[in-house]
């Protein structure tokens, strides 16, 4: 099982944040070796976004090790 994700699933997840006009998002940075988006919002918070495919799916939520 592949746990990162391809670049294709980045630029969908990069587009979808992009363009949406309620969340305020100032600034978006990619690190595709590390599978991490980095945000940082019009205020100033920076969250870090962990994408790994999850592990079953009986269980959505868990996430793959």
């Amino acid at each position: 099982m592949n746990n990162t994700m391809e670049l294709n699933d980045f630029i969908k997840l990069f587009d979808l944040l992009n363009d949406s006009k309620g969340m305020r998002i100032a600034d978006l940075n990619t690190d595709e070796r590390n599978s991490l988006l980095n945000v940082r919002t019009e205020d100033g918070d920076v969250f870090e976004i962990v994408c790994r495919q999850a592990a079953g799916k009986e269980d959505g939520w868990t996430t793959a090790n």
